[in-house]
């Protein structure tokens, strides 16, 4: 029997405050140059909040019961993921976050960070599948030729078929160069592409006519290592010259994975044996094109983290605001456990890196969206593995927090709060484990050109800073003094990383630190922006009030770690 969890309630009002009000105007027509304004932005959300809420979200816990099971050598979803995808499609959301060079409507990211939030929190295993489709579309839109384009990209863009990213093999997995999967060329354009890839997100599966793969081997006589590796596409089912489906591809489900969570989402094990693809950019290319769609996935990843630490949330919040249990100090008798001093601070712990990491993923949308502007995109992906790292992380520890506001009952899995865990522990791990991302930041983003974009980053918090240091109000003032102190504190943090570029180890072994310490700076500075544009309201509502007391909260509890963070930075390897 599949666990009962709470219903689940988009968060569009809080998108429409972000898009409106904190980062300087209609973010929504910026990017769009007029023809979408934030109101529409909002309409988009409260369309899809509808669907995920209606149609998606009662899946969760059946698909984390059910599972997927291999009959015949197919893989089989969970009841009701089949009919729930078929709806999606024939409502056009696959379509809509598809770019439009790629023949899709384009939304702009800024409105897709809204859409990954909602997706993931109402079904994180389900959403898996359009997700990765997404990040195939971006990397044969940029990447493979007309033939491939014609055949592949308008069916994955309207969602008939589905993409998978393959990577991993049993011997290669943070280690691309390990690779040993071949490809082979037949003579006739095509190629032959034999060995095995593990850990395939929805690498089979009977929601879509078609499976796309998007796969790295190595070709003859490619030199070793990651330089050696190709990309091709190998459909589950070959593609006839009109269009249509033929012949299976020499394509096998050896297994379905069995995990911790996410239980709905079929992770396969896939054999190929001669199987037919298509060379995807140029031969021995395949790195540049595998990483437009890895790069895809790892802001889906934060989007995911957001996602799923606001269904523990609420999920969380509503038990502790029904569930009476003792008396409540400085309360009346009959008061709920919410209103209990340690799990109103495990609720604004929750509440307040939520709403932070969500500022985060739309500003980053922001930058992206605007990556005409001469410095956004080096800022943009300068972001993607704090949010990555960050949001995956706070992730598993909101959903755990959510575990110990029910006590007990967060332990039993008919209350389904056991679930979020379950499915949030893999966010850090999968498209780069938080390591991975942080020796990234660390590596080329930092060290690269000696924090030249890490000072910029500093530069526009303490312009939040000076924007609510002369205020009156004392949440702006103190929120405008813990920021400024954790912005110097990451400064000098960055000029030891700097520092370390001839030491890697020191520089790896303080890497995650360094992204923590940037992850509450960053938090820090968006909860500065979202204090001034409360401010600028006429009168306060409660979302005003819940606002300043989520801003005073996280500048006292998480950004106060960053000076502890910054010692570890400089300390460098210790031993």
């Amino acid at each position: 029997m599949a666990a009962q969890s709470s219903p689940y309630t988009p968060p569009v009002a809080e998108y429409g405050f972000l898009y409106r009000e904190v980062f300087g105007g209609d973010v929504v027509a910026r990017a769009t140059s007029g023809a979408l304004s934030a109101d529409d932005a909002v309409d988009v959300l409260e369309a899809a909040g509808d669907f995920a809420a209606e149609v998606i979200a009662p899946l969760n816990a059946i698909g984390d019961a059910e599972g997927t099971v291999v009959v015949d050598g197919d893989a089989r979803t969970a009841p009701g993921f089949k009919e729930a995808y078929a709806a999606l499609v024939e409502a056009g959301w696959v379509a809509a976050e598809a770019p439009e060079s790629a023949g899709g409507e384009g939304l702009p990211a800024v409105v897709q960070a809204g859409l990954g939030e909602i997706w993931n929190a109402a079904n994180p295993a389900l959403a898996l599948c359009w997700m990765l489709t997404h990040g195939q579309i971006h990397a044969l839109d940029a990447y493979a030729g007309d033939e491939v384009r014609e055949t592949y990209l308008a069916r994955l863009v309207e969602g008939s078929w589905t993409g998978t990213m393959n990577l991993t093999e049993p011997q290669a997995g943070t280690d691309l160069g390990a690779i040993r999967t071949t490809a082979t060329p037949n003579g006739d354009g095509s190629w032959s592409i034999t060995g095995q890839k593990i850990f395939i997100t929805w690498g089979d599966h009977d929601v879509a006519e078609n499976i796309v793969h998007l796969v790295l081997a190595r070709t003859p006589d490619a030199p070793a290592g990651a330089k050696g590796l190709s990309l091709f596409v190998a459909p589950k089912f070959l593609v006839e010259p009109d269009g249509s489906l033929g012949a299976r591809n020499a394509v096998t489900t050896v297994s379905v994975e069995h995990k911790l969570g996410i239980h709905g989402s079929p992770t396969c094990v896939l054999a190929y044996d001669g199987a037919t693809g298509y060379l995807v950019g140029e031969v021995g290319g395949g790195l540049a094109g595998m990483f437009v769609m890895m790069n895809s996935a790892r802001l889906g990843m934060g989007h995911q983290g957001i996602g799923l630490a606001e269904r523990a949330y609420q999920q969380a919040s509503a038990y502790a605001t029904a569930r009476l249990q003792g008396p409540v100090p400085g309360r009346p008798d009959g008061t709920a456990i919410a209103e209990h001093p340690d799990v109103r601070r495990l609720l604004l712990s929750m509440s307040s890196s939520i709403s932070a990491m969500r500022a985060l993923a739309v500003y980053v949308g922001d930058l992206f969206d605007r990556a005409d502007d001469a410095d956004n995109p080096q800022l943009a992906e300068f972001f993607v593995p704090i949010l990555k790292g960050w949001a995956s992380e706070e992730a598993v520890r909101i959903a755990s927090d959510g575990i110990q506001v029910h006590g007990g009952m967060g332990f039993i899995e008919e209350t389904g709060a056991a679930q979020h865990y379950r499915d949030a522990r893999i966010i850090p791990i999968y498209e780069g484990t938080t390591a991975i991302q942080s020796n990234d930041l660390v590596g080329r983003k930092t060290v690269r050109n000696q924090g030249e974009t890490a000072r910029r980053m500093f530069d526009l918090a303490r312009a939040a800073v000076a924007t609510l240091a002369g205020s009156d109000e004392p949440v702006a003032r103190r929120t405008a003094e813990r920021l400024e102190r954790a912005v110097a504190a990451a400064d000098r943090a960055t000029v030891a990383v700097v520092g370390f570029g001839a030491s890697p180890r020191d520089a790896h072994a303080v890497s995650v630190d360094y992204l923590w310490l940037l992850a509450l700076v960053a938090g820090g500075w968006m909860h500065a922006l979202i204090v001034a544009a409360t401010l600028a309201h006429d009168g306060r509502d409660a979302d005003d009030e819940r606002r300043l007391t989520e801003a005073d909260f996280f500048g006292a509890h998480q950004l106060a770690h960053a000076h502890a963070l910054a010692e570890s930075v400089a300390a460098g390897e210790i031993g």
